[in-house]
């Protein structure tokens, strides 16, 4: 399985990169998409809203299952992505490009405590 070194990552298999401006962008893994099977639904946050870590952030459904995508650091939706809710398949196409929605952090120093490829590999058995 593919688990960019780049990224952070959650126990709740969101990948979160920063970004130059302090923003980060946030996506669901591999590991997630692989698990939901064939993602048929996406429903992004509105733009602006306040998130608490850890809150419903977003909702991605295939043909298995929905799952809730949390928000992996509190702070405020400050993007989303039309064209994954246009395309839901993408996710599974590629995971890591298929991004959600980007989440200007309250406490930008936060996403020293998410997990590192290495722990995020180990939390999955990767």
């Amino acid at each position: 399985m593919n688990i960019p070194a780049d990224l952070k990552y959650t126990e709740s298999h969101e990948w979160v990169r920063a970004e130059a401006d302090g923003s980060v962008t946030v996506g669901i893994t591999e590991y997630a998409q692989d698990a939901l099977g064939d993602i048929v639904f996406v429903e992004l946050p509105k733009v602006g809203k306040s998130c608490t870590a850890g809150d419903d952030a977003a909702v991605v459904e295939s043909v298995k299952a929905a799952s809730d995508i949390y928000a992996p650091l509190s702070g405020v939706i400050t993007a989303v992505n039309e064209a994954v809710a246009a395309a839901p398949d993408s996710i599974n196409a590629d995971a890591y490009s298929a991004w959600l929605f980007k989440l200007q952090p309250s406490d930008p120093a936060a996403i020293g405590g998410l997990l590192d490829a290495a722990a995020y590999g180990k939390a999955t058995g990767e």
